[in-house]
């Protein structure tokens, strides 16, 4: 019970924290919990996708190459995580006339993201130890939360292309709002994927840069928020 708890801490924390930037207009609680909820349930699709991949990966590409590793961080996992957690936030959010300022799509993004990383975390951390527990609490679920800032400001401007009645700029964003979060989240996988002292030592400076990116940019769309163009 205790390591469920420390499990959901860091998602619940960082939601609060997220939450707290909105600084023009908060977002309804209902409405987040929504969000949250669409995310948590997004896991599902997610462990399908993933797993019916694997399976045609490895029709083709031996497990022990680096072909794999590759084509199974970013495709077969952050790919398809980053493409469910999206869809959790456009269906709960997409369409509610709360979603009207610009950082409304970052905090929509990233509260799903984390309804996402909660279970994950709670399903790796039931049979781990509180080891385990810390580690995922400091660098997966913060990476999640970033994947989601990132996914919400493609998000927020495919919003706001179809507000204007640009279908095709809606359509590139969206495809966006799931493409660069997962390179993000490819990178982070693979490189701890992979079994070299070099691409740790990479894998913790890019972890510490991309973290201070994710603050001072959610500071900065937080003080410049504005009203979406209609």
């Amino acid at each position: 019970m205790f390591l469920i708890a420390l499990a959901l801490l860091p998602a619940i924390a960082l939601v609060v924290w997220i939450y707290r930037q909105d600084r023009v207009e908060k977002e309804p609680k209902g409405l987040l919990w929504k969000v949250f909820l669409f995310g948590v349930l997004s896991v599902i699709p997610a462990m399908i996708l993933e797993i019916l991949l694997e399976e045609v990966f490895l029709v083709f590409v031996d497990e022990d190459t680096l072909c794999y590793v590759i084509l199974d961080n970013f495709i077969g996992v952050a790919m398809i995580e980053e493409l469910c957690k999206m869809k959790a936030a456009k269906r709960a959010a997409w369409k509610h006339p709360a979603f009207n300022y610009k950082f409304d799509a970052i905090v929509y993004c990233v509260t799903s993201a984390l309804g996402f990383a909660a279970i994950e975390n709670v399903m790796y951390c039931m049979d781990a130890d509180i080891e385990t527990a810390v580690t995922r609490a400091l660098l997966s679920v913060p990476s999640h939360a970033i994947d989601g800032v990132i996914m919400g400001y493609f998000f927020g401007v495919a919003k706001e292309a179809e507000l204007v009645g640009s279908r095709r700029r809606r359509k590139r964003y969206l495809r966006l709002s799931v493409f660069m979060p997962m390179m993000e989240h490819g990178i982070y996988d693979t490189a701890l994927s992979l079994d070299s002292d070099w691409i740790l030592l990479f894998f913790f400076l890019f972890v510490i840069a991309v973290d201070i990116w994710a603050v001072k940019f959610v500071k900065k769309q937080s003080k410049e928020d504005r009203k979406l163009a209609s």
